[in-house]
């Protein structure tokens, strides 16, 4: 078999001088071979070969051809698809209504994922492979993840996750010839044994207590009976909703977003050492040196920025959760770094396009980058094991299913 081969190679190289020789060779063995398999897929429908007197009265046989054209690596090709007179034949190795080879496809969705714009894919098919792909034809390629996406944001999800950290990226869609500002709300979970999920994400344009309840309603249909601790940002509406879904779920406000909301209102002059006085207050060993530190605080600077102080005090059960915590869950949950870093990497893909047509168009880009960066979450997250086993003390009584196993 090995010397047919190289005697085949061999022939085929003399035929070829240029690199495009060598093209056009390939693109015509390519085209040969997809005819072979037609008529063996036929042959084996109809159940006798060409032109064998088998197929008298069988009730169906060959009916000519009908010409296609798909594109490949190799460029354009015309091929001529076998058919039956009862029109039930249907290709496998290429559908009927493909016009791409499944290798192109994967490509260009490849290309699509590093947030390459559709014009940066039509200049690479056509310098690296001399096919011309059309924003259209991109479109469609990429359309056939949707009931992926469908898929992947209604998966089952686990009884119980120990902490979700919330938090929105924002975007701007293309809305009945207008530009909108959009957000994509992602939940990232820690599961049970550390890893990092993103169990969905909602577009919307205004985030609201409506809103957020829908998000958690769905969390629900979708398996889960509990959320130990939820962390976020200044996210409106969302305390009300987890609170009527998950009642039990501790929420920790992420004290990082809570300090520069605080700083907007500061002089540059006076930031220096109102951080250093709020250091005293965030950073304190207790709630009870936490509580103090705050008296201190809204007497030094209570009568220049009361915006400041009624914020803290607004907010100050929420931000102040964390404190019943041993500091290796403290570090973990204090801040929405978690799901901001998630949010880094969608961006250094989403960079590249400032405006997206639909709601969908911005989907595909974002589960399509997801699912990459989702590939490098390997291993727990850090001191998740000392997290864990005083996550299995504190909340131990609704943890026996989990702790059982």
């Amino acid at each position: 078999m090995q010397n047919v081969k190289d005697k085949t190679i061999k022939e085929l190289a003399q035929e070829c001088r240029t690199v495009d020789d060598v093209h056009e060779m390939l693109k015509g063995l390519f085209k040969d071979t997809l005819q072979e398999i037609f008529e063996g897929e036929i042959e084996n429908h109809l159940g006798y070969q060409k032109h064998n007197v088998e197929g008298n009265n069988t009730g169906n046989s060959r009916n000519g051809y009908s010409q296609k054209t798909i594109q490949t690596r190799l460029g354009k090709t015309e091929l001529r698809l076998p058919r039956d007179r009862n029109a039930e034949f249907e290709p496998q190795i290429i559908k009927k209504y493909e016009t791409t080879s499944n290798q192109l496809e994967d490509q260009i969705i490849a290309m699509y994922a590093k947030g390459m714009s559709t014009r940066d894919i039509e200049d690479h098919m056509r310098n690296i492979y001399g096919i011309d792909v059309s924003p259209t034809m991109v479109s469609k390629v990429t359309d056939k993840i949707m009931p992926m996406i469908s898929e992947w944001q209604s998966r089952p999800l686990d009884r119980v996750y120990p902490i979700i950290f919330l938090d929105a990226i924002h975007f701007k869609v293309r809305k009945e010839n207008r530009i909108i500002n959009k957000a994509a709300y992602s939940v990232l979970a820690v599961n049970m044994d550390g890893h990092k999920d993103i169990l969905g994400i909602w577009i919307g344009e205004n985030e609201s207590a409506s809103f957020w309840l829908g998000v958690c309603n769905d969390l629900k249909n979708r398996g889960v009976e509990d959320i130990l601790i939820a962390c976020k940002d200044g996210l409106s509406g969302f305390s009300e909703a987890i609170n009527s879904v998950f009642p039990n779920t501790e929420i920790q406000l992420c004290i990082v977003h809570q300090i520069r909301n605080s700083l907007k209102y500061v002089p540059h002059k006076e930031r220096k050492e109102l951080i250093a006085d709020l250091k005293q207050v965030y950073q304190a060993l207790t709630i009870e040196e936490a509580e103090f530190a705050f008296e201190m605080f809204k007497e030094k600077w209570g009568k220049k920025h009361p915006i400041i102080i009624r914020s803290w005090e607004t907010n100050w059960v929420e931000l102040t959760a964390y404190f019943k915590y041993p500091y290796a869950m403290r570090k973990t949950i204090y801040t929405t770094n978690i799901i901001e870093g998630y949010h880094r990497q969608l961006r250094k893909v989403t960079k590249t396009k400032t405006t997206y047509p639909t709601d969908d168009a911005l989907r595909k880009i974002i589960y399509l980058a997801t699912v990459e960066v989702a590939k490098k979450w390997t291993i727990p997250i850090r001191d998740w094991k000392e997290c864990a086993s005083q996550i299995g003390i504190y909340f131990a009584d609704r943890l026996k299913a989990e702790l059982a196993i």
